[in-house]
């Protein structure tokens, strides 16, 4: 077999076919999947340059599967957390590797066999074309993309859809849970993977950073796959680390689009808020009354030092965390 045509390529195993000239690799995290890894690293399919598969600290054989599999399979390289991390951890050190192996773009799959592997080449179709920098799969797109889907489940991504809208910025997105995705390796440092959220809000958090950096997201319509696979996740403990990391990134990506534009924003906003905070406290000092807290709610003039004591706190608080991210978050786009 000639490999000097455009859809194949030597290895050690002879010719093989690839996608469209790329190198394509595929993150898959696993956290005590072992029903269920075995069957999604088999489906993956031949055009996939490198599948990194991480076991995240599991204590079931999760982890002597992907060995055994890696054995069959050169493509599959094995890698271990001996201590759970969370989701966006595992994905992180697939990145890592990933553009450490100079691959061209990334896929997430994960080890439930959720995700159909059918499905993969409308992910990478859109980043190798030139219309996308990152591309995720959308299970809201049809009613019949949600069979499978309970109640429950579908009215909280729809809640978390149109929150993470407004947190993100990216209001032409849906269900930004679906972690089926594809990235261009060139984007992974420009928004600073080591400070990704590790947890299971990491796709959330992504799509924000995204934004700020005018990366082009787009949704690819692919139907929901449920099987054997259960839930691990705690739900009280997600709602709550993820309703404040979208209250955070709503601030962080306002602030930051200004630092973007404007460097001395975050230093403006922190001088701004001590001169009002100092403001207050004189206000407070010199105002005749007998106890430094009687001031509060007395007259108009009292509210104004507490406007001025409380908008500088503020202020400066934001102009600190602007000024802490940017210095690491904010640097040249890579196109």
């Amino acid at each position: 077999m000639d490999c000097r045509s455009s859809t194949l390529v030597k290895n050690q195993d002879g010719c093989r076919t690839v996608y469209r000239g790329k190198n394509i690799a595929v993150v898959v995290p696993a956290f005590n999947e072992e029903v269920l890894i075995s069957e999604t690293l088999e489906g993956i399919p031949d055009f996939v340059d490198r599948i990194y598969a991480i076991s995240d600290g599991s204590d079931d054989s999760t982890f002597d599967i992907i060995v055994q599999r890696s054995k069959v399979d050169a493509r599959v390289i094995p890698i271990e957390h001996k201590v759970n991390k969370g989701v966006g951890a595992a994905l992180i050190t697939g990145y890592k590797a990933s553009v450490n192996d100079s691959m061209d773009i990334t896929a997430i799959m994960a080890g439930d066999n959720q995700m159909d592997p059918k499905y993969l080449p409308s992910l990478l179709d859109p980043i190798i074309e030139g219309r996308a920098d990152y591309s995720k799969g959308n299970r809201l797109f049809d009613t019949d993309y949600i069979k499978g889907m309970s109640t429950w489940r579908f009215l909280g991504n729809t809640i978390l859809t149109i929150l993470t809208k407004l947190s993100s910025g990216h209001y032409n997105i849906g269900d930004p849970q679906n972690g089926y995705t594809a990235m261009r390796n060139d984007v992974f440092h420009v928004i600073d993977p080591d400070s990704i959220f590790p947890w299971y809000g990491y796709c959330n958090d992504i799509l924000m950073r995204l934004k700020v950096h005018k990366f082009v997201v787009v949704d690819v319509a692919i139907p929901a796959r449920y099987g054997r696979e259960k839930s691990t996740i705690p739900y009280p403990k997600y709602i709550a680390r993820l309703s404040r990391l979208l209250a955070v990134n709503f601030i962080l990506r306002l602030g930051m689009k200004k630092a973007v534009k404007h460097p001395h924003w975050p230093a403006m906003s922190f001088v701004t808020g001590g001169i009002m905070f100092v403001g207050g406290l004189v206000g407070m000092m010199t105002h005749p009354f007998e106890g430094p807290f009687r001031v509060f709610h007395e007259n108009m003039y009292s509210d104004i030092i507490l406007i001025l004591l409380g908008m500088g706190v503020v202020l400066m608080f934001y102009g600190m965390i602007i000024s802490h991210t940017s210095k690491k978050f904010i640097v040249p786009q890579k196109r």
